[in-house]
């Protein structure tokens, strides 16, 4: 099936640049565009589309409080954020946004064609420099690795399989390929596993199962 794309960018070039990057690909379709925040929510939910590029720098209402509307009033939307900024504070306030993906503006073209197609299959995405950033933020050590696996502790031997492969950036297409599981029942396992780790979204169950060296195992 065809991924719809929104665009949400105040600048129209950049907007221009980025409808013919997801031009190239014909599994995608850009349904829509915004120039502010306010209007990228209404524009969503208004066209629903699968994946919302949210800028993070726009006027009347920014793309991060944006996301967090939409993450309420339509969590089936998968929000990537994409930005030319890489700091600290706009990846964690993307992730507390729910933000399913975070990618540069001055990444190659075809991190960003990957990027659509992985959080619009299921996946969370970073972009390799962000996920480094972190992976580093969140790892401190013997001491948060015990209390990571601690708390795991509840969850079912499928629900930790399922959490290693959320790790390891799988979708949950593949997830269900790997388990043998139907895709519906990959998707339930997730949504238990982030309500009971009180987790926001894939990238902060990443995140967890990287800290418990579940990822790995």
């Amino acid at each position: 099936m065809t991924i719809r794309v929104l665009l949400a960018d105040d600048e129209a070039m950049i907007r221009a640049g980025i409808r013919a990057i997801l031009g190239t690909d014909p599994g995608i379709e850009v349904v829509a565009e915004a120039a502010d925040g306010h209007a990228a929510v209404e524009s969503a939910l208004a066209h629903r589309p699968d994946v919302v590029l949210m800028d993070v720098r726009m006027p009347r209402l920014d793309g991060l409080a944006a996301a967090a509307e939409l993450r309420t009033a339509a969590p089936e939307i998968a929000v990537v954020v994409l930005t030319t900024f890489d700091e600290d504070e706009y990846v964690t306030r993307a992730l507390d946004a729910g933000a399913a993906g975070f990618l540069l503006k001055a990444a190659d073209p075809r991190e960003l064609l990957l990027g659509v197609h992985a959080v619009a299959d299921g996946a969370a995405y970073l972009s390799p420099r962000i996920a480094r950033t972190v992976i580093a933020q969140w790892n401190g050590g013997g001491t948060r690795t015990a209390a990571a696996r601690a708390r795991l502790a509840d969850l079912t031997d499928r629900e930790l399989a399922v959490l290693a492969r959320v790790g390891r950036g799988l979708s949950n297409q593949d997830i269900a390929a790997d388990l043998f599981l139907a895709e519906a029942t990959v998707k339930a396992h997730v949504s238990t596993i982030l309500r009971r780790l009180a987790l926001r979204n894939r990238v902060q169950a990443a995140i967890l199962a990287h800290e418990a060296g579940l990822s790995e195992s």
